[in-house]
């Protein structure tokens, strides 16, 4: 380990960063530094604003992607080095609004039906069922599910919060199933890793991801699926069932309400409850004829 990196990581740490988040800004750091064959303590705003150009022009990043190489870098800079950072010389990108991809509830049971193993069904599964981030379900423990209140605990999410989701009848009993399946029975994990799936590790969130896409592909979707589409597909399917905004966010465990209003946008229940201004234009009941 480089003196650099042992010191970024030292101030990750003793600010209780979450683990993704230390390894994912090292890597950052790691990747700035390879690009120009150079110490990064070497490197300075020239640098960072050729990197940022790049990112966008050849690697084609989306803005929020770009927006946390960003933020790794200026951590390493400001908090590692005790350096100026200026936002007029590195400004963060312009953020997109983007209404995220939406299933129907058909198209979600053809993609679980879809799943081949069995586990990536229950995956899947699971993922609609409570909402969960591809991280909170990979680290689900067997503990965490809680049959005597129908609960599912979910500890250290997003932001270090604890939150409690539903747990459906028809969960409970494929995470039974799945549990039947596995052997020799985890202690801990409730989806192990590794070969087999015999590890003290749980599954990466990789695994989650080519449980999507691959069930996506196999049922004939089109659309672009990953696993944060499902979460807005519970979201906005609880919201097109009579859920309330507030309880949602709950479940959701966002910070704030105005995260869970973007669902109001691609809520077919909210669009077709507002009519459009045409429906109560007079007009004649053929087109006219071209001459």
């Amino acid at each position: 380990m480089t003196h650099l990196r042992k010191m970024m990581l030292e101030e990750l740490q003793r600010r209780n960063y979450a683990q993704t988040t230390i390894r994912r800004y090292i890597r950052i750091v790691e990747d700035f530094s390879r690009r120009f064959q150079r110490a990064p303590n070497r490197l300075g705003p020239k640098h960072i604003r050729e990197y940022q150009s790049e990112l966008f022009t050849k690697r084609k990043f989306a803005a929020s992607t770009v927006t946390v190489y960003l933020a790794a870098l200026r951590f390493f800079y400001t908090k590692t080095l005790r350096r100026a950072w200026s936002t007029t010389e590195t400004p963060y990108p312009k953020r997109v609004f983007a209404l995220p991809t939406i299933l129907s509830q058909e198209e979600v049971a053809r993609l679980i039906d879809a799943a081949r193993p069995a586990l990536h069904r229950t995956l899947l599964m699971t993922l609609y069922a409570t909402g969960l981030r591809r991280a909170e379900l990979a680290r689900l423990k067997i503990t965490d599910v809680d049959s005597q209140r129908m609960i599912v605990h979910v500890q250290g999410g997003k932001g270090r919060k604890d939150r409690d989701v539903m747990l459906s009848p028809k969960l409970l009993e494929e995470l039974r199933q799945h549990w039947r399946r596995l052997e020799p029975k985890p202690s801990q994990w409730m989806f192990p890793g590794n070969r087999n799936h015999r590890g003290d590790q749980p599954i990466t969130t990789k695994v989650v991801w080519h449980a999507c896409r691959n069930a996506a592909k196999r049922a004939g979707i089109k659309k672009q699926v990953h696993p944060h589409t499902i979460r807005h597909c519970f979201a906005t399917h609880l919201l097109e069932r009579g859920a309330d905004l507030r309880s949602i966010q709950m479940l959701l465990g966002h910070n704030d309400l105005e995260q869970t209003t973007i669902y109001l946008h691609i809520s077919e229940r909210h669009l077709n409850a507002t009519a459009s201004p045409l429906d109560s234009l007079s007009l004649k009941s053929e087109s006219p004829q071209e001459e």
